[in-house]
């Protein structure tokens, strides 16, 4: 083998990847931006090509890059599946997991797979719903592990395995109106309530436009020209982008995503968590 792949090199350029940028990775990962550059430089060194253009303000992965996206991230699963099947090939139990629909949409498929192929004895159950719905159930014992959506400065427990930025997102086309049409979920959500906690700070008239509980059918609406919405920044599809500055909108602060787990829960469950917390690692602090 011609060079060398160590997981803090592969969990860098991950989180590069899906910030978009060298100095939001570097605080996500807990190195400096120059020596995460040097990483990254060592690393496209050892493969002979570049992985990221670095023309614009925006770390945008080259042909290369985004081909080696995808084998870093199973070499990732790769490394936990060998460590899982080593340390526990017969664990069994049912586990009951709780999450917001859009993270489960957008990060969850290939971590629950691999969990799922590593012990196929444990029957997962996944319920998909807003934050304080989630909330409510877990208080009920209905879940033992629940992922929620929160405010850094908020609600405390649990561990945290995800940082979102979250940006202002229209079309490529959007035109300003006003009031400020809005694509929001309903309520309760913690984006819905910070977009207009943002907006009424501003002093910015808005008016709701659409609302839906789903990922896909705020994109159909705000592609459609509908309104504008709040993502996370590493969930803008194509034809979709930031329009703060565009619209003179309000920053919006960035929101968690935490694991919190349920006294008492099965060896089963632990090691999901563990599991899900060791994959999503690359943007944990």
């Amino acid at each position: 083998m011609p060079f060398h792949l160590d997981s803090i090199s592969l969990k860098s350029f991950i989180a590069i990847a899906e910030t978009g940028s060298f100095s939001k990775a570097a605080s996500l990962v807990g190195r400096t931006q120059s020596a995460l550059s040097l990483q990254i430089q060592k690393l496209e060194k050892n493969l002979g090509c570049e992985l990221f253009d670095r023309g614009g303000r925006k770390a945008n992965l080259t042909d290369q890059g985004e081909i080696f996206l995808g084998y870093a991230r199973r070499i990732i699963l790769l490394q936990l599946e060998v460590y899982s099947r080593l340390k526990e090939p017969e664990v069994e139990g049912e586990i009951r997991l709780g999450t917001p629909e859009d993270f489960a949409t957008h990060y969850l498929p290939d971590v629950l797979a691999a969990f799922r192929k590593q012990h196929p004895r444990v029957q997962l159950n996944v319920d998909c719903d807003l934050t304080l719905n989630l909330m409510g159930s877990f208080q009920q014992e209905k879940f033992d592990l629940i992922l929620v959506k929160r405010d850094p400065q908020g609600l405390k427990g649990g561990t945290k395995v995800w940082r979102e930025p979250l940006v202002w997102a229209g079309t490529t086309s959007w035109q300003d109106q006003k009031p400020l049409p809005l694509v929001l979920s309903p309520k309760p959500c913690i984006y819905r309530a910070r977009a207009l906690a943002a907006l009424d700070r501003a002093k910015i008239p808005w008016r709701i436009s659409y609302v839906s509980p789903s990922l896909a059918g705020t994109l159909a609406a705000v592609k459609a020209g509908l309104g504008i919405t709040v993502l996370p920044q590493n969930m803008l599809p194509n034809g979709i982008h930031s329009i703060r500055n565009e619209l003179k909108l309000p920053q919006l602060a960035d929101a968690e995503i935490a694991l919190i787990k349920r006294e008492g829960i099965s060896k089963a469950a632990e090691m999901l968590a563990v599991h899900i917390v060791h994959s999503l690692e690359n943007v944990t602090k």
